[in-house]
């Protein structure tokens, strides 16, 4: 089942003044971005945050991981607390800080 633009845009509303987020429709689901760095997935009306020890730390011990697809090692899954804006925020932080930069495509010579 694929997310609905509503539930991603509710996140999206959320997060908005946290810094530069955005969303990318990445086969019937989504990809959240900070810039260019991916941190988090909404997969089934989910979101899933990719899993860092500050986001881990944050979270317990409510900590709750799962794939977001069959095949998929697992993320945070955020079921509680998408309401409050302040704790979201704060979890999206922690975490963004916590990933590394995103690696730079080469281009392909033809």
């Amino acid at each position: 089942m694929a997310s609905d633009q509503a539930f991603v845009d509710f996140i999206l509303d959320q997060l908005q003044p946290t810094g530069p987020v955005s969303a990318r429709k990445m086969f019937g689901e989504y990809g959240l971005y900070w810039d260019d760095k991916l941190f988090a997935l909404v997969c089934d009306n989910k979101l899933f945050v990719k899993p860092t020890a500050a986001g881990r730390a944050y979270l317990a011990p409510a900590l709750v991981e799962a794939p977001p697809y069959p095949g998929a090692k697992p993320s945070l899954l955020i079921e509680e607390g998408l309401d409050d804006r302040a704790w979201l925020q704060q979890l999206v932080r922690l975490t963004v800080a916590a990933l590394p930069p995103p690696k730079l495509k080469k281009n392909k010579v033809k």
